[in-house]
């Protein structure tokens, strides 16, 4: 069953240079859809979203993607295609969590974590990954708790805490799992200076095949200090950007230009103005 939920890369304009990029490097990678706004990968199954979005936003390390494997060979390989004009955040090497591991910033600023693991543990290939910084350090758990008790079908999955041996914040969050409507994302505190945090540099879409989905996930994700935005985007308390779409919002654009004028006039998405449009 594919998953309602998946990332979504900003791009400047160069979103099929990047998705050619992606499929040289990426296994089991192929394009499921393209217009002139998106083109959507398929990687080992999972949807990722690349978004002709121009010049304004930039993917960051706040929000890198997990790729995990059981082969070494396979980060070797991977690693040493992202790194050609991108830039090593962590070196190739043996971790203790994991015997081959890299961090890597690719050409066009998205950032990669190539992990080994055992095929056993490995539930979903591509997993977003959040990295609470600045003033959201200390905060992650805190995040983990408020995303589990919106979404459906929401599981955590256990935490690994800072010793404060680390040069971190003892008992702030090292790394920790959960699942959101059986989408599995992971997250870390970082209180280490850093030039960057969330954007909509990197986004997840959540897709909604009713009104009533679309009205609640916005009403949640924009209390207590979210952000509204245009289009069905959204920022919530933590500053992490959200695209709440209806599920026929593909077949309704499909149908008259009109939709993508009339959706461009919206904060929150109304299902039924946008059918409207596209009749």
């Amino acid at each position: 069953m594919e998953k309602s939920i998946y990332p979504c890369i900003w791009c400047d304009n160069n979103m099929r240079e990047m998705a050619d990029f992606y499929l040289s490097i990426f296994p089991d990678t192929e394009i499921v859809d393209q217009n002139q706004w998106v083109v959507v990968l398929k990687m080992h199954g999972q949807r990722i979203m690349l978004l002709n979005g121009g010049d304004m936003f930039r993917p960051n390390p706040s929000c890198s993607l997990m790729y995990l494997t059981p082969s070494e060979m396979e980060v070797e390989s991977i690693y040493n295609k992202l790194i050609d004009d991108g830039k090593e955040l962590m070196p190739l090497d043996s971790y203790p969590f994991s015997p081959k591991y890299a961090w890597v910033e690719d050409r066009y600023g998205v950032s990669w974590q190539l992990y080994t693991g055992r095929e056993n543990d490995i539930i979903q290939k591509v997993v977003p990954t959040l990295m609470f910084v600045g003033n959201n350090n200390g905060k992650a758990e805190s995040a983990i708790n408020y995303y589990t008790s919106i979404f459906p079908n929401s599981e955590k999955r256990g935490i690994l805490r800072y010793t404060g041996q680390e040069g971190e914040t003892a008992g702030n969050i090292q790394h920790a799992e959960f699942r959101i409507n059986d989408y599995l994302l992971m997250i870390m505190d970082s209180s280490y200076p850093h030039n960057f945090g969330f954007t909509e540099g990197i986004s997840l879409v959540v897709e909604c095949n009713t009104q009533e989905k679309v009205d609640y996930y916005w009403n949640k994700l924009t209390s207590d200090g979210g952000e509204e935005s245009m289009c069905g985007w959204l920022k919530d308390k933590y500053g992490m950007s959200w695209q709440i779409t209806p599920t026929v919002m593909k077949e309704l654009l499909q149908k008259s230009h009109k939709v993508m004028e009339v959706m461009m006039t919206m904060k929150k998405l109304d299902i039924k103005k946008l059918q409207e449009a596209a009749d």
